[in-house]
């Protein structure tokens, strides 16, 4: 099966994403996100990551919290509402690290949870996600479509993860 590194911005969202995908690749998980505050959110939902990993048995790499180097890339954008020019930095941030441990580490491919979002704009992460495979494919998604959402909320309750009602930054948040 060929190595997917999945890049996970969430336990939640990852839920419906990991059932598509893991009967097809060998899945990785990458847990990289810079972007969550407070601190205390982040740890929880780095937590609940690590706990849904190991229910199901797949590898867990955690990216460094870079909350300032993050902070320096969005600034500027402090006041784009969700979804503007703000949203699309972040995801190129997370996505340019998913896309560089893919290639050290020899995966076939990378992707992320990020579609499996409504309130993301998949054609955006898309996008980006080709602009930055170089030598490696990018898994190009739309992990919403079919009630993939929804299949994800259910997913949620069954492993009583704990879901979070915000994207992760305290510009989403407001």
């Amino acid at each position: 099966m060929p190595k997917l590194l999945l890049h996970v911005c969430c336990a939640p969202c990852s839920t419906h994403v990991i059932e598509l995908l893991k009967e097809e690749y060998d899945l990785t998980l990458f847990f990289y996100n810079p972007n969550v505050e407070p601190i205390n959110e982040y740890e929880m939902r780095l937590k609940e990551a690590e706990r849904y990993a190991k229910e199901l048995h797949l590898p867990l790499e955690v990216g460094d919290y870079d909350n300032i180097e993050w902070h320096n890339a969005v600034n500027g954008h402090e006041q784009d509402k969700e979804g503007e020019e703000r949203c699309s930095i972040c995801f190129r941030y997370r996505l340019e690290k998913t896309a560089q441990l893919a290639k050290e580490n020899k995966f076939d491919m990378f992707a992320t949870t990020l579609t499996v979002s409504p309130f993301k704009n998949t054609e955006i992460i898309n996008k980006i996600g080709k602009e930055l495979a170089g030598n490696i494919n990018f898994l190009e998604s739309d992990f919403k479509q079919d009630k993939g959402y929804m299949h994800s909320i259910e997913l949620s309750k069954k492993y009583c993860l704990y879901r979070q009602n915000y994207c992760g930054c305290l510009y989403s948040k407001r």
